[in-house]
């Protein structure tokens, strides 16, 4: 049976690598989310590694880290940006209302967040929901390839420019937008964020067509 992270209640306690017990009080999740919390085996040491990581200013001012979600290995794997006010509340990465129009997303091609990892550039809240920097996201690379190696996925699909740019460093998201490419083996495909898309309703129906696109990619990947 996978480990499990600590159940979502009023206080969480972990334990770190250290020893000492810390406690992060967050509100109780919903129970639809619990499953979420279970942690794939293979990354145990890592996600503890991410806990207890002090390689950047985010550290200072998180409630807690958000490493994933997700099974590992996976066919399927998503990479958005940095977490939320409600994402650094619950532990877990795209619970907020990103996170539930990405449901959406997925249910439209018969998917849930069971079928698929789910991850962010960064692992920690940058203040005020404002874009990570490169000082950030270079912290957290590590982890991300460790992720990334891990999950050995047939398609990652990027979401927003910050994740984007990992494989397509200099392109506008509004110009190569679910078009894929296959590079060190991999299918990526470059996808808005779905919070574009909560903020520019237009969108809405551009990102319904670039993930219709996924089923196929995987279907040609297999």
């Amino acid at each position: 049976m996978a480990p499990q992270r600590p159940r979502p209640t009023s206080v969480a306690v972990r334990a770190t690598r250290f020893g000492a017990a810390v406690a992060s009080p967050r509100p109780s999740a919903p129970a639809a989310l619990v499953p979420l919390y279970e942690v794939p085996s293979v990354a145990s040491d890592l996600y503890d590694e991410i806990a207890d990581c002090p390689a950047c200013d985010l550290a200072r001012t998180r409630t807690q880290t958000v490493p994933g979600s997700g099974p590992l290995p996976c066919d399927l794997m998503f990479i958005g940006e940095g977490p939320g006010q409600r994402e650094d509340e619950l532990g877990l990465p795209f619970v907020g209302r990103s996170g539930q129009f990405l449901d959406e997303l997925l249910a439209s091609i018969g998917r849930s967040r069971r079928d698929v990892y789910v991850t962010n550039v960064v692992k920690c809240r940058p203040p005020g929901n404002r874009d990570p920097e490169p000082s950030e996201m270079a912290a957290c690379r590590g982890f991300l390839d460790r992720q990334i190696e891990m999950a050995q996925p047939k398609v990652v699909a990027t979401l927003g420019r910050f994740s984007m740019a990992r494989w397509f460093p200099g392109e506008r998201i509004s110009a190569i937008h679910g078009q894929p490419r296959t590079l060190d083996g991999v299918t990526v495909i470059p996808m808005y964020h779905p919070a574009a898309a909560l903020r520019n309703g237009s969108l809405r129906a551009v990102m319904m067509q670039d993930f219709a696109r996924i089923n196929e990619l995987l279907k040609a990947a297999s």
